[in-house]
């Protein structure tokens, strides 16, 4: 059966996480179905110029915008929907809700947030989305767990489809004159933590080789248009008072794939140290896994859902000493480096983005074949 798919999230130009994993996720399920479309969620400073395969922009300050939207998804099979509170016009992003109720069509909707303290009005939000939802996808157990314990929800309509990773592994890549590299990458801005990070990498100085630090990705788009680069210039100046200004590259171009895998497998260690207690999804998480890095993290879910016992090392929140006594671990233990790396063979197979939007499609076969359609509301 061919099925096509409309989609409804942010979309390149606009580089976020939630970006990037709409279009990962469309373009695999595009090589498998008939001709689809994005309804690409913008504001007015965003890049708005027409892009491939976007078939409507919703602008932020478009007057029910959502009514438009929900008409263009209702011209495809089946609507799949990516959630996070404030990406979308109203009060927590709320006019989501308004083109769930308004679709025709099977949805599917993709949370990447699962809240353990929301505010009343995010909790009733939230179940009202799974109610209208033909079906809801959480990217991990951890925010499963969380959706059932936490909220009024019906669990026949929620499955885990775990985030996608592309083919990055591979022969490791040097670089910095054999030096062994830390990596973080990613949309840079406060909570990502790597102000700890350059605490542990001053406390790794007396390594021989020592180790360099790269920090790739630019600041996300939002802290610029809030912050400017008010973040950034805080980590420059405290690499200098630590004294490892030298040691630290701060890549803020944007990377293509080619030159992100490169960068990838150069490393020997990916580091995230991210000051969220919360965080059920980390696409760089996935990534490192795939590509077989090890991984030093904070105890955030997602990184406890797959480094327990797997391919990394869990550390403290906000703990520049225990950040480098386990990167020093992996980086003086030869043997432990080569079985963590081993440790994420098993999950391989399963998160490539092949397989991801292979267990989409399925599910969204099972929607149109069971005659799945959203719950409607008077007046909507």
């Amino acid at each position: 059966m061919t099925i096509r798919y409309g989609f409804l999230s942010t979309h390149p130009p606009t580089r976020c996480g939630l970006a990037t994993f709409n279009a990962a996720l469309s373009t695999h399920l595009s090589e498998v179905a008939g001709p689809s479309g994005i309804v690409r969620v913008a504001t007015t400073s965003d890049d708005i110029r027409p892009s491939p395969g976007v078939a409507h922009t919703w602008l932020d300050t478009t007057p029910s915008g959502w009514r438009d939207s929900a008409e263009v998804l209702n011209t495809f099979d089946v609507a799949v929907v990516q959630h996070e509170y404030g990406i979308y016009p109203g009060r927590d992003g709320g006019e989501v809700l308004s083109v769930l109720r308004r679709l025709t069509v099977p949805s599917i909707v993709v949370l990447h947030t699962v809240l353990t303290n929301p505010t009343p009005r995010q909790k009733s939000l939230l179940e009202q989305i799974v109610v209208a939802a033909g079906a809801v996808v959480t990217i991990t157990e951890a925010a499963h767990d969380r959706l059932l314990l936490g909220y009024a929800v019906d669990p026949a309509k929620i499955c885990v489809i775990p985030h996608g990773a592309s083919d990055y592994a591979g022969e490791p890549a040097r670089r910095h004159d054999n030096r062994p590299h830390l990596l973080t990458w990613g949309l840079l801005g406060p909570g990502k933590g790597i102000e700890w990070a350059l605490r542990a990498l001053a406390r790794l100085r007396n390594l021989d080789p020592a180790p360099v630090y790269t920090v790739a990705g630019r600041t996300h788009p939002k802290v610029v248009e809030q912050h400017g680069e008010a973040y950034r210039a805080s980590l420059h100046r405290l690499g200098a008072s630590l004294g490892v200004a030298h040691d630290v590259n701060y890549e803020s171009a944007y990377l293509d794939d080619s030159a992100l895998g490169d960068l990838i497998r150069s490393a020997d260690v990916v580091v995230l140290p991210y000051d969220s207690t919360e965080q059920v999804t980390s696409g760089v998480l996935v990534e490192a896994v795939a590509a077989r890095i090890p991984v030093v993290a904070t105890a955030f879910p997602h990184a406890v859902e797959l480094l327990t016992d797997g391919p990394g090392l869990l550390v403290p929140h906000r703990n520049p000493a225990a950040l480098a006594t386990a990167v020093r671990k992996i980086l003086t233990k030869p043997a432990l480096a080569a079985e963590l790396r081993e440790r994420s063979g098993h999950a391989e197979p399963a998160v490539r983005w092949p397989a991801v939007a292979l267990r989409y499609r399925q599910l969204a076969s099972t929607l149109m074949g069971a005659g799945a359609r959203p719950v409607t509301a008077a007046g909507v």
